[in-house]
């Protein structure tokens, strides 16, 4: 199986921005509790932030983490957590049906996001709240005092404001299972007085209205062009969610629903744009995706909890164990986000520690990378620059969420600095090895840095903490560069990053 790939200097996508390997902490199951904090765990530090963990996350170099939610964030009181641990209430969690003990709020995520090399993007509570517990959050993290919050803040220990730039409207709010549900005149209106207060108090932050949850939704794209109407000149990016999963355990369909996360993010992209020449604005509202992983080996097992009569906790919820299949899925969806990197600014991968994530724990014991981690980390070190646009020309296949379906599935990115050029390839055939020629036009001096693999016989495949390294890259051979060519054999269901010098 052969497939032309034609790359130019000067055909270009978009600048990548940053942001697009952010992530997502809530408080959920272990995320937080035994997940980035566990007193007493032989790697704490005197905060009690495991030091195995804050490693594995500054590897992957994610400049942002969203906080503290997610569905929780919308009966969530962040009065709850902060001042004294001996006087914060134990709260009863609606959305996932737990417990909570506030141990850990905005100040000390604050602070577990400089030791991790991170910034946090905070959501207020626009379901059971509104206006006014936004507008006090923000001066609570942003002033630096002299007004009765940011005093507050500075009584209870942290003396300098967090100047949080990056802040969620809310989370959801198109979903009937959100505590404070609204319909989309409800919630745009909420959102755009919410958004006008916190610009009173700071033009420079960037806000991010709450879109549909996933592309299903029986109110979308109406909920985003009802959204916008009231919110497009306040706000600066419009939130969308989207899981992915293969219950039907069909790889090729699977593979094929990054077709449909693009056709997704291009509805959306087409709504900003009506909503822009109907107001006949001079502004671009860009896309933050802000949840996004595959999510659906956990389902029955999460069932216990979520149906039971318990508020454990600290359960294991959602603690899905991902296999050597979801490494292509991933790959698949951050080579999408590059390729719209002109519409999609901002993307968080849900989430970061225990709960669907590409790091997992053991209460006491270890940290271990999933077999997801690897393709995140390798678009978070190299995918930063500029998008190229690549032409495919290969064989495609049919699957139930489009024609035509690429088996070469790639995208492309020179660095920020000019000098090298890094090629991200899924090849999505069952069985065939693909034989890739790729013409470099404008890059001479094309040579291959590296060439790094993964690959495994079995699809079911995962990491543990017994076998940590059960599923993880390779560097391989074999890759060349000539005459401005550049060629290579992509083994059957395998994830690829080709790095050049040029």
């Amino acid at each position: 199986m052969k497939a032309n790939v034609t790359i130019h200097r000067d055909f270009t996508i978009s600048p990548v921005d940053d942001r697009l390997y952010s992530s997502f902490l809530e408080h959920l199951g272990r995320a937080i509790y035994t997940g980035i904090y566990e007193p007493g765990h032989p790697t704490a530090d005197a905060d009690g932030f495991r030091g195995d963990v804050i490693e594995l996350v500054r590897a992957l170099d994610t400049p942002y983490v969203r906080y503290p939610g997610g569905n929780f964030v919308s009966a969530y009181n962040w009065e709850d957590g902060v001042g004294p641990r001996e006087d914060r209430p134990t709260r009863l969690d609606l959305a996932w049906r737990t417990r909570d003990s506030n141990h850990i709020g905005v100040n000390e995520f604050a602070d577990w996001c400089k030791k991790a090399g991170t910034k946090p993007m905070l959501a207020v509570n626009l379901g059971s709240r509104g206006l006014d517990a936004a507008r006090n959050f923000l001066e609570y993290c942003n002033h630096p005092g002299g007004s009765y919050w940011s005093d507050l803040r500075r009584k209870h220990g942290w003396k300098e404001p967090h100047n949080v730039k990056l802040w969620c409207l809310g989370n959801e709010m198109d979903g009937p299972w959100q505590v404070g549900h609204k319909t989309a005149d409800e919630y745009g209106r909420l959102a755009n007085e919410t958004a006008k207060a916190m610009r009173l108090f700071d033009k420079s932050l960037e806000l991010i209205v709450c879109g549909s949850s996933h592309a299903g939704m029986p109110t979308f794209p109406d909920w985003e062009a009802t959204v916008l109407d009231h919110t497009y000149e306040a706000i600066d990016h419009l939130s969308l969610h989207m899981y992915f999963g293969n219950e039907e355990h069909d790889t090729l369909n699977y593979l094929a629903k990054a077709e449909k996360l693009d056709r997704y993010i291009m509805s959306v992209a087409g709504v900003i744009d009506y909503v822009k020449s109907k107001k006949r604005s001079k502004k671009n509202v860009t896309i933050s995706f802000d949840e996004w992983n595959v999510w659906y080996h956990s389902h029955e097992q999460d069932k216990k909890i979520l149906e039971g009569d318990d508020w454990p906790d600290a359960p294991h919820l959602l603690e899905d164990i991902y296999n050597f299949e979801d490494v292509l899925q991933v790959g698949g969806v951050l080579n999408t986000f590059i390729r719209r990197a002109d519409r999609v600014k901002i993307a968080c991968i849900a989430q970061l520690v225990n709960v669907i994530a590409p790091i997992m724990t053991e209460t006491g014991g270890p940290a271990w990378k999933q077999t997801i981690y690897y393709p995140f980390l390798y678009a978070s070190l190299y995918g930063r620059g500029t998008a190229m646009r690549a032409i495919v020309d290969g064989p495609t296949y049919d699957s139930a969420f489009g024609d035509d379906v690429p088996f070469l599935d790639t995208s492309v990115v020179r660095s920020s600095a000019g000098n090298a050029l890094t090629f991200f390839i899924v090849n999505r055939h069952l069985t065939e090895t693909l034989d890739l020629t790729a013409r470099l036009d404008g890059f001479p001096a094309a040579r291959v840095v590296e060439h790094i693999q993964m690959s495994h016989p079995d699809l079911a495949a995962v990491n543990s903490a017994a076998t940590p390294n059960n599923v993880v890259p390779k560097t391989v051979s074999g890759s060349t560069v000539e005459a401005g060519v550049l060629t290579s054999r992509l083994p059957p269901l395998s994830y690829n990053v080709i790095r050049l010098s040029i």
